[in-house]
Order: structure tokens, then C-alpha cells, then sequence
């Protein structure tokens, strides 16, 4: 038998089957990099209309995560689709530098400031370690593709970006919306310092709860109050509460007014006042065999009602609250106005003392009461509970297991704690509502995460923008001495002092001496050494970097994209410095993604070992992978990765990767330049394909623009392991590989497929940026040099669409139906492939048109080496009913020999002498003017 290799068209590209993307996507890098690949694509763009997508900066502080990896590559893709759809999407990645998760790193490293460390030196220590950490995951991001101007960031702690974020501290100042109280604030006793609510995590924890008398000072006026007379009994009232460490603050006693207040006699002994819903279960739990409610009386008639505190030596009263309730307790609070913010609230309204014994760390201070001094708070619990037991004030002891705020940092509890601090009002001059209106410009997605955010502004309370830390920006503020009023020149002192920011950075404020800019009325003011929350930093970059940066070239900020936990981290403080300066919301779209959980459902921990790192994911798989993960996941819910599912994404991407292979491989002798055909001349099939392409990018072009990458990636699997690798691909191979080469039915094949690479291979650029790099070097025909400068391609085209999709929807039916009928003998081994049946369809008289209609070509789409239409009343009982109303099949071997070119089955075989093996159709395309073809 002849070999009649040389004689068939067959495929041939430089594109490798195999990715090997750990190895190949450095080289690529390189590349990228050497040819200031990004700084081409602004080139490209510079006139186009501007989105911008802000870059939320990271703590660089540490290795990325899985996390990391989620949120910079989504929105690499969302630049990149911006790009293709004809905008100019410049990205400028951020980092936030300054705060607490540095600072806690250095102190770790070298200590805390002090003898041997100066506050100077320090600062330095911090900002030279943040731009180590700052080199280090800028190789990782840029190691997953992600493209960018990582030759220049914005860094928060940039001299420039130091100065305009003093600067727009001043403008929150003349705006009036800085003032100076006493409140209580979440606070870390480990940082030393306040904390914002976004650097507040909750966790469950185990205290002592306590239920505790506090006697009252006149008991027949209590008695009265009731409407009793004289009883010869002490009253208590009695309190619950799970932080026995804050009764040295206790300065009240809260009661809702429109409660029911019970006076319960107790064995004979003591009568204790408790609200009616509570008595029993009170009861039950100190075991009181003998007791009678002998009274009642609404909360409101027991206003200011002295009552002794339980071991200190003063009285407090009886207050009215609304945000007592009957969830759990007694019906009667424990305030401590230092030390909760419904407590503060409600103490301000009475009048109350703010008294905080506790200092920066945690610790009672001096002379809070005998034995307590110096103890840490929370080691000082069991120590008031027998102070308690011995006064006899203590009425019963449980262990409680509640929600507790956490430092995020230190995984510590942490405390409310009253200092002096620094707030923005969200009350002054209506804020809060001005938010509000805000938030219902803005489209937020998912739409839900809108009542999230609404909510937050609508319950939230001040914002404290002061912390007690060295590594910060400064507040640059000077307050009188005797007044604690600001500094009347405090605005023209900002600017002077942003100004040697500029030059210097922050250390300029902490080395200034205030005689060199405040002259002989230094002496009358003091430096405040406050440092501004890292929220303020971040919150303020719409005006510090896309206001001043000039390739944002002043336009307004389209989106913010981050993690959901941003809603009360960055996307707060931005809207609030935004609303307050701008009066509008600093972005038009806010989008939310979930966190990274494993296979199981369960949230990433080191102790769990199922953390599962993007270095370890791009060492093994390659980048693409991981950006194919992350595009294929619902992202705005918890996002599930492990292995098995890794695997899952090597699986589809492989289908992608075949797929374009098999496409630039039939390119191979194609230059569009010279062999394109025109829609007319085009096979039916052909022009099905190309059709479906347009549908596929208009569907594509919408999803990227509702950045709903997964279902990109959802009609991308579908169209390539489909629509094209099952059925057009699979179809095409005789046509392309048999006829004779340059004939019209195969130029038209490649026409098709020109035109489908030159769209799939934009079409994934913004997920498989690597992979559609490789592909874009082999594409035939002249090209810019980088997919990433271009936009959608514009090649496709209807033609006939309505027609060829109703004939081609039908004719796919059919084949499928045949292709069940053949599997079956195939299993059964009745034949080996499709090739080798010869099929007969019974069909009705509307099939029967279409289906004749395609003449001999009709075993070409089937796939089979003959095929006949019959009438459906001609068809054996025998036949094969298939799901398509109007068809039966038959079929059987197929007559003839094989021909070892095609591997048609044929009768003509040997009919040419010089060609005994072939079938005619064969020796058509190899000797003659070749086969051709109208359908497929």
C-alpha cells in the first residue's frame, strides 16, 4: 500500500499541544517587559475614551495570598476587556504603608521605640521595610500577568502622596467636620492605640457573666416608687453583665421606661428589683426556694432612683435607655460610659462621668481601687468577682460564651476605651443622610451589597481618624493651650507644613519646632503627635493619586473593586472624605468578591494546612491557570480552590488551548492577504461558523462588561469543546485535510477559521493573557505586535444568519441522533468508527426537503461513508427512534472498501488504473480540479 501522506493537507503550527505555562510564562514576562509592553498599549489607547479603575492599595506588609491573587488579577481583567472594548483603562497599582501592620512587623523585629531606638530612626526602619515587602509582591502580581505601571505605583507613603493627604485633611477641617471628644473607641491594649471598625474582627469567646446587686441608698423611697409602705428589707437592684473588669467604671443603671419592673421578696431576707420577664429564670438560677413578687411598677418611675456602687465608694443612678433589652440579662444595664458606645450615649444625655481607669495597655491605673492597681484588665475578672462574693453582692456566676470584637492584627479581645480622639462627625451639617443619598448613585454589585453598605452609614457612629502611633502621616495640628481650640491659622499652617512634606516626608512635622513657624505664640499652643488612620490614607487616594496622577488626566474614578469586607474599610472612607470634599461618592460602580475558602467550604488556615498559595498554584500549573480558576468562580460568593478543582480548570483550559491549536494548525499555507473568500463564495457550514463567532463575541462583549467573567468562561467552553471541537472541527477534518489545497471548499474552511482565531484569541486575552500572547505570535497575516493593544475584532459577519441557523440547528440534531445510533454499535463492536456505516434516515416530508437538499454531502456532516433520505412510512420496524419527531434511523456496514487517504468507504475503488487504491473522490482532489462542495 502506497503512502499517501505527502498528498494530504495536514495540520502543522509552531504552537505546542502542550502548554508548559510554569516554564513558558517568565520567558514571556520577559518579553513583555523588554518591549514596555504596557507602556505601548497607553500608546495605543491615549485617545480613547478614559475608565478608570482605581486600585485599592494592599498593606505591604508580608506574601500575598489566594486572596491577593482573587482581587489583582480581576481586575487585570477587567483593564484588559476595557481595552479590547475601545477604551484607554490605565492601571496604576497601589500600596497602603503606613498603620499598625507595619508598624507591629518592625516592633517585632527590633522593638518598640524607646532608650536605644529614636521615634526618627524607627519611622525610617518602617518605611525602608515597607518598600522591601513593596519589591517583593510586586514580583508576584507581576508574575501572574497582571500589567500595570509597576515602575510607578502609588505608594502611600510617597512624599507627594503624604503632603495632599495632609492636604485633604484640611480641607475635612475647613469643611467643619473634625471635632475633639471623649468616646469610647475600640481599643487594642497589644497596639496601645484606637482601631477603626475595618481593623475589628468578631470571634467567640468564653467570659465570666455575672449577676450583681447594687443596694439601693434609700429603700422606702424605692418602697414608694413601687407603691408600698415600709418593709424592713434592703433593695437591690440587680445587673448582668460579662465584663466584670468595667464595674470600676460603672457610673449607672440603665432600665427601658416602658418595661415592667418586678420588687421580689427573697426569702424574708433582701427584695430585688428585676424586670418582670426575668424573675423566674433569676429564680431558678440562684435556687430560692422562698419568693414573692410583691410589686411593680413601669421602668420610667424608677428615674434617677441612687443605688450604692456594689464595692466603690459613691452612688449611681438609675437612667433610662432604649437599647435595653430582653434578650438576655435582667432587664436592668451595667453602664460604663468609658467603656461602650450605647453606654457613652446614654451617660452623655444624664450627665454622667466618663471615668476610664484603664491605660493604654490594658492595665487599672493608680489608685483605681486597693489590689486592682497595674493589674491587666482581664486578669483582674476573677479578683472582682470575689470582692463581690465577700461585699455579697455577687448574686450568681456562669461562664458565657459570646461574640467578641478582636483585633484583626493581634488576634487578641480588644476593649472600648475612652480617650481623647479625634472624630469626623457624620451628624454635622446632615453627613449621614448626604451618604446616604450618595450611596443611591452609585451601582453597586451584587445590588445586595447596597442595603450592606446603607446599613453600615445608617448605624455607624463617628469615625475616629486619630491613633497613638509613630508610622503614620501626622496630624498637623496645634491646639491652645488653655481653650483646646485649633490653631486660628491651622489651614495656611497645613499647607506651609505639606510643603516641607513634600521635600522630606512626614518626619518634617515630627522635627519641627513650633517657634519656626509659629513664632512667640508657640508658647501658647502644643503639638498634637496624633497620626491619622490608614483609612483616611487610603480613602483620600481619589484626590491624593487620581486627581494629581496625569493619566487619569482628571476624569472621575468608574470603579472600585475589593473584597467584601471593604465595605467597611475602603469603600467607607472613601465615600465619607468624598461626600464631605466633592460632595458626591468618589465612584460611579462598586463591586464586591467573596473570600477564598477550600474544597470543603472552609475559610484558609495555616493550623487547618489547607491554604493553597498562588506562587504554589503558578510553580505547578502556570499563571493562566490560576487567572482561568478566578474567572471561572462566581466571585461575588465564598470562592472554593483546591486541587481537585484546580484540575478541573488544567481540563478546561487544555479544551481552549486544542482548540486554537487545531485552528492556527490549518492556517498553516493561509494568507488572508491572498486566500480570504467572500461570504458568497463560502460554504454553508462555514458561514454557520462564523455566525455563531459573532453571536459568541456579542454574548462574550456583554458579560465582560457586566464583569461576569464565568460566564465568559461558560460560553467560551461551550463555543470551543462544542460548538467547534465536537461538531464544526470534527466536521471540517475531511474537508480540509483531503481537498485539494488551494481549492475553493478548503479556502473557505480557512476563511472560517481565520476569522474565529483572529476573534478567540481577543476573547480570552484578558483571562489567558499568556496563552493568548503565544497564540497572537503564530496568527498568519500582519499584525500589531501585542493582542493587548488591539480591540474586538471587527472581521466577523451575518450572512444569511436566519437561514443557515435554522437549517444548521436542524442538520445538528439529526447528526447527534445518528451519532447515538453509531456509538451503540460501536460499543457492541458492530463497527469501529463512524466511517465505516452506511446510514439510511426515515424522515418526514419537512425534513425529507431540507435533508435532500444537501445531496451527496449530507454523509460528510454525519460523518459516515454514505448516507440516504427515505420517506418515514418506508421504515422497518427495526429502525431507531430518536428524540427528533419525524426521523428513524437505520443503518449498516458500509459497502465497499476503505480508502486509505480518506478512509471513506467507497465502491469506486480501483476504477484508475493509476490510482488502484483510491476512491474517485480522492483522486479528484490529488490529479483533478477537485472536489466541490456547497454545505460542508
Amino acid at each position: 500500500m502506497n503512502n499517501y501522506k505527502n498528498t494530504l493537507n495536514l495540520p502543522k503550527t509552531a504552537f505546542p499541544m502542550r502548554g508548559n505555562l510554569s516554564k513558558r510564562e517568565p520567558e514571556i514576562l520577559d518579553r513583555w517587559y523588554k518591549d514596555c509592553l504596557y507602556q505601548s498599549i497607553r500608546q495605543a489607547k491615549k485617545d480613547k475614551e478614559m475608565f478608570i479603575l482605581h486600585d485599592g492599595p494592599p498593606y505591604a506588609n508580608g506574601e500575598i495570598h489566594i486572596g491577593h491573587a482573587v482581587n489583582k488579577i480581576l481586575k487585570d481583567i477587567i483593564i484588559k476587556s476595557k481595552g479590547l472594548a475601545g477604551f484607554d483603562a490605565p492601571y496604576i497599582p497601589g500600596w497602603d504603608c503606613h498603620g499598625l501592620p507595619i508598624e507591629h512587623k518592625v516592633e517585632q523585629i527590633i522593638g518598640r521605640p524607646g532608650d536605644k531606638l529614636s521615634d526618627s530612626k524607627f519611622r525610617d526602619i518602617c518605611r525602608q521595610y515597607a518598600k522591601k515587602q513593596i519589591e517583593r509582591q510586586k514580583l508576584d502580581f507581576i508574575r501572574m500577568g497582571v500589567l500595570g505601571d509597576w515602575e510607578h505605583p502609588y505608594l502611600t507613603m510617597d512624599f507627594n502622596t503624604e503632603a495632599n493627604t495632609i492636604r485633604y485633611f484640611g480641607k475635612i477641617i475647613e469643611k467643619g467636620y473634625l471635632v475633639k471628644g471623649v468616646k469610647p473607641v475600640h481599643w487594642c491594649t497589644s497596639c496601645g492605640s484606637s482601631l477603626s471598625d475595618a481593623e475589628v474582627e468578631y470571634s467567640n469567646r468564653s467570659t465570666p457573666a455575672i449577676y450583681v446587686c447594687f443596694r439601693a441608698v434609700d429603700s422606702q423611697y424605692v418602697y414608694d416608687k413601687f407603691g408600698l409602705k415600709a418593709i424592713n428589707l434592703p433593695i437591690s437592684a440587680v445587673i448582668w453583665t460579662t465584663t466584670p473588669w468595667t464595674l470600676p467604671a460603672n457610673r449607672g443603671i440603665a432600665v427601658n421606661a416602658n418595661f415592667t419592673y418586678q420588687l421580689v421578696k427573697i426569702n424574708n431576707y433582701e427584695c430585688l428589683i428585676l424586670e418582670k420577664s426575668f424573675v423566674e429564670i433569676v429564680i431558678q438560677l440562684i435556687a430560692v426556694t422562698e419568693w414573692q413578687v410583691i410589686a411593680e411598677c413601669n421602668g420610667y418611675e424608677l428615674e434617677l432612683l441612687q443605688f450604692h456602687h456594689p464595692f466603690m465608694d459613691f452612688n449611681v443612678p438609675i437612667i433610662l435607655s432604649d437599647h435595653v433589652t430582653l434578650d438576655i440579662g435582667t432587664g436592668l444595664v451595667h453602664t460604663a460610659p468609658a467603656h461602650g458606645q450605647e453606654d457613652y450615649i446614654i451617660g452623655q444625655k444624664y450627665n454622667l462621668e466618663i471615668a476610664n481607669p484603664v491605660d493604654l495597655y490594658g492595665c487599672y491605673l493608680p489608685n483605681t481601687y486597693p489590689g486592682l492597681d497595674g493589674i491587666f484588665i482581664f486578669k483582674a475578672d476573677d479578683f472582682i468577682i470575689e470582692i463581690l462574693n465577700v461585699k455579697n453582692k455577687l448574686l450568681y456566676k456562669e461562664i458565657f460564651q459570646h461574640s467578641y470584637p478582636y483585633c484583626w492584627r493581634h488576634k487578641i479581645p480588644v476593649i472600648f476605651r475612652s480617650t481623647p480622639q479625634w472624630f469626623i462627625s457624620v451628624e454635622k451639617h446632615n453627613l449621614r443622610e448626604q451618604i446616604l443619598k450618595e450611596i443611591k448613585n452609585v451601582k453597586w454589585i451584587p445590588n445586595y451589597s447596597e442595603n450592606r453598605i446603607r446599613s453600615m452609614v445608617t448605624n455607624r457612629p463617628d469615625w475616629c481618624i486619630s491613633r497613638q502611633r509613630n508610622w503614620g502621616v501626622p496630624m498637623v495640628l496645634f491646639i491652645n493651650k488653655k481653650t483646646q481650640e485649633l490653631h486660628p491659622k491651622t489651614l495656611e499652617l497645613i499647607e506651609k507644613i505639606a510643603k516641607q512634606v513634600e521635600k522630606s516626608g512626614t518626619q518634617a512635622w515630627w522635627d519641627l519646632d513650633p517657634v519656626t513657624i509659629l513664632g512667640s505664640d508657640s508658647l501658647n499652643y502644643v503639638k498634637v503627635f496624633d497620626t491619622l488612620d490608614v483609612w483616611f490614607d487610603s480613602g483620600s487616594t481619589d484626590f491624593t493619586v487620581v486627581n494629581i496622577r496625569p493619566e487619569f488626566k482628571g476624569n472621575p474614578i468608574d470603579l472600585y473593586l475589593e473584597g467584601a469586607d471593604q465595605h467597611r474599610g475602603w469603600f467607607m472612607s472613601s465615600l465619607i472624605l468624598s461626600t464631605i470634599v466633592k460632595n458626591k461618592a468618589p465612584y460611579k460602580e462598586v463591586l464586591t468578591h467573596g473570600f477564598t475558602v477550600d474544597g470543603q467550604g472552609r475559610k484558609m488556615s495555616k493550623s487547618l494546612g489547607n491554604t493553597i498559595s498562588p506562587q504554589d498554584v503558578m510553580n505547578n500549573f502556570g499563571a493562566d491557570i490560576l487567572r482561568l480558576w478566578i474567572a471561572s468562580t462566581d466571585y461575588t460568593n465564598e470562592i472554593a480552590i483546591s486541587n481537585e478543582i484546580l484540575k478541573h480548570s488544567v481540563d478546561n483550559y487544555r479544551r481552549i488551548r486544542n482548540t486554537a491549536r487545531f485552528l492556527l494548525a490549518n492556517l498553516n499555507d493561509f494568507n488572508p492577504n491572498l486566500h480570504q473568500i467572500i461570504p458568497k463564495q463560502m460554504v454553508s457550514l462555514d458561514l454557520w461558523a462564523i455566525n455563531r463567532a459573532k453571536s459568541v463575541q456579542e454574548e462574550i462583549i456583554m458579560h465582560y462588561a457586566n464583569y461576569d467573567f464565568h460566564a465568559v468562561i461558560n460560553c467560551l467552553m461551550k463555543f470551543c469543546s462544542v460548538e467547534m471541537s465536537s461538531c464544526y472541527l470534527d466536521i471540517i477534518k475531511d474537508r480540509q485535510y483531503t481537498l485539494k489545497y488551494d481549492s475553493l471548499a478548503r479556502r473557505s474552511c480557512q476563511t472560517a477559521i481565520f476569522h474565529i482565531i483572529e476573534s478567540l484569541v481577543r476573547w480570552i486575552a484578558p483571562i489567558l493573557s499568556f496563552t493568548a500572547d503565544e497564540i497572537w505570535q503564530q496568527l498568519p497575516g500582519k499584525h500589531n505586535k501585542y493582542v493587548f493593544t488591539e480591540e474586538y475584532y471587527v472581521g466577523l459577519f451575518n450572512s444569511n444568519k436566519i437561514v443557515h441557523d435554522k437549517l444548521w440547528d436542524t442538520l445538528f440534531i439529526v447528526r447527534n441522533e445518528v451519532n447515538k445510533v453509531l456509538e451503540k454499535a460501536r460499543r457492541k463492536k458492530i463497527i469501529n468508527s463512524s466511517l465505516d456505516a452506511s446510514v439510511t434516515l426515515y424522515v418526514n416530508t419537512e425534513l425529507y426537503k431540507k435533508l435532500n437538499e444537501l445531496g451527496d454531502e449530507l454523509h460528510f456532516i454525519l460523518l459516515t461513508s454514505d448516507a440516504k433520505v427515505m420517506n418515514i412510512t418506508k421504515a422497518p420496524v427495526q429502525a431507531h427512534n430518536g428524540e427528533l419527531n419525524g426521523l428513524k434511523i437505520t443503518f449498516k456496514k458500509a459497502e465497499g472498501n476503505k480508502c486509505p487517504r480518506c478512509w471513506h468507504y467507497s465502491v469506486d475503488i480501483g476504477s484508475d488504473v493509476n490510482y488502484p487504491e483510491l476512491c474517485a473522490r480522492c483522486i479528484c482532489n490529488i490529479n483533478g480540479n477537485g472536489e466541490i462542495r456547497k454545505f460542508a
